[in-house]
């Protein structure tokens, strides 16, 4: 009677010790880093097949993937560097599930390769193809700011498309790449090259002789160790430009400029021991130059934008300057003469837009070429940021050489004043057309050259406004007018043009009309 138990008991342990042994030797599914997908997924044969496969990104989010030869790969572009969790759930055979569990879970953490550039300053030798090199395999590249390419072959050497001879045995550009053709690419990376011996010691980005955004950081890549080159100085900008430098690495600096940046439409050089470094400032777009314009009351049109204005920033303004916000003009009074409306195009350079700059360097003290250089644009931001708009309203002469001739003078959407004036004789007329005014004096001498060969000099004529070469607006005592009488130049009877006088400051438009 007492064997029964003891076998009943030995039969059990067996029984117990054939299940441990089942549980722990029985096939099981795996999953693992893989050479080209996120991960692979192995079923040794009796583990069973896999009934769901969850891929999530670093924040919990599931992402979509496809099974291809037991690869995972993943249907959307994932970033470089990025912890991805791979969890699958597998289902074992019913004939032993009973014994050793129907299911199994395997999670596995997945880290997304990332494409290091073993070195970002390269020496290739002269009339060699540069080339850069990687820790590992890249499978896309893009190399300056094309698109991407997909490689034919995964490899960790990329050729730039450049062979180290002539002009371009120094020289940099970025570099941006991809482990795997499933990843988003890196950020780019400035790389430069230097052949041994070449004379050029250092490159720059933007390139040296080209163009420059007024608000792009400026980098220097020299081929010594910047504590060889300057010691503890820094490149000296001209003109002087608000901002700062930082070295990125032991060969590199960038300057980040702020505020309004490099003047727009200037020229900015880099002094370095031995050299100078020159580019070319972007210039703004005549539509932000007349929006501005319009803004500030120096156009007899007004401007308002399509949706937000730019904020008022210094650089939101230099911004919007060289890619001007959409918007529209429309006029600011309701009876503008014909003629000053023909010679308006908004994005256009025009001479409305030109009398208008003339004005505003006038008011500012500046040249008044008419030319919207880095002065005039940086002014001009200034006044906007301020608000500063101009008072003065808008004036307008326009002349007519029917007999009898006149002058009219129009100011914020009136005729004011209207005259009888004197024009060109046959031999000596006054120019058609329309023109700014650009010298304006109370009292001056004029002199010249009659249509005979004599000279004239006339001292103390009062009330001039030079508008073309030597064709102005004046005083002339004459006994009539309404007739050509002058020299090319508008008379008028002194009063009226003591009237006129102060309402043709430089830039006003005087239009000769037959």
């Amino acid at each position: 009677m007492r064997v029964w138990p003891l076998t009943a008991l030995g039969v059990a342990i067996l029984a117990a010790g054939l299940v441990a042994a089942a549980l722990l030797a029985w096939p099981a599914g795996a999953v693992g880093a893989s050479p080209t997908g996120l991960a692979t997924v192995s079923l040794p044969g009796f583990s069973g097949h896999v009934e769901r496969i969850t891929v999530r990104g670093p924040r919990g989010k599931r992402l979509p993937f496809e099974i291809r030869d037991g690869t995972i790969w993943p249907q959307v572009q994932l970033p470089a560097g990025a912890r991805m969790t791979v969890t699958i759930d597998v289902r074992r055979p019913g004939w032993i599930g009973w014994l050793v569990g129907s299911h199994e879970e395997r999670t596995v953490t997945v880290l997304t390769p990332v494409a290091r550039i073993r070195s970002t300053l390269l020496r290739p030798k002269r009339r060699s193809a540069v080339a850069v090199r990687f820790a590992e395999p890249v499978s896309r590249v893009a190399i300056g700011r094309p698109r991407p390419r997909n490689l034919r072959q995964a490899s960790s050497v990329v050729l730039l498309g450049v062979v180290a001879s002539g002009r371009a045995t120094t020289g940099t550009t970025t570099v941006a790449a991809a482990a795997r053709p499933w990843e988003k690419l890196s950020e780019p990376v400035r790389v430069s090259w230097f052949v041994p011996g070449a004379r050029t010691r250092v490159v720059s980005e933007p390139a040296a002789g080209g163009r420059l955004r007024p608000d792009t950081a400026l980098t220097l890549t020299f081929a010594q160790p910047v504590s060889e080159v300057l010691g503890s100085r820094l490149p000296r900008l001209v003109p002087l430009v608000r901002g700062h430098w930082q070295q990125l690495d032991s060969h590199t600096l960038s300057f980040q400029p702020s505020g309004f940046g490099f003047g727009l439409g200037g020229t900015v050089r880099a002094r370095l021991p031995g050299r100078t470094l020159t580019w070319r400032a972007a210039g703004g777009s005549t539509l932000r130059l007349q929006q501005l314009l319009a803004r500030l009351g120096y156009l007899p049109v007004r401007w308002r934008p399509a949706g937000a204005a730019p904020s008022s920033t210094p650089a939101s303004e230099t911004a919007a300057a060289v890619s001007p916000p959409h918007g529209t003009f429309s006029w600011r009074f309701g009876r503008t003469p014909s003629s000053l409306r023909t010679l308006w195009r908004p994005g256009s350079w025009n001479v409305v837009t030109q009398g208008a700059v003339m004005r505003f360097q006038g008011v500012h003290g500046m040249a008044t070429d008419g030319v919207p250089g880095p002065l005039v644009w940086r002014a001009l931001l200034h006044d906007d940021l301020a608000g500063r708009r101009s008072g003065a309203g808008y004036s307008y002469v326009f002349v007519h050489e029917t007999i009898p001739q006149s002058l009219s003078l129009w100011h914020n959407g009136r005729v004011i004043l209207t005259s009888p004036g004197n024009t060109g004789i046959a031999s000596a007329p006054t120019a058609p057309g329309t023109w700014p005014v650009f010298e304006h004096v109370s009292v001056g001498t004029m002199s010249g050259t009659n249509p005979d060969g004599t000279h004239y000099h006339d001292p103390g004529i009062k009330w001039i406004s030079y508008f073309h070469g030597g064709d102005a607006l004046h005083a002339f005592p004459r006994a009539s007018f309404g007739t050509p009488q002058s020299l090319g130049c508008v008379e008028l009877p002194e009063a009226a043009a003591a009237e006129v006088w102060p309402y043709t400051p430089i830039g006003t438009l005087v239009t000769i009309e037959s």
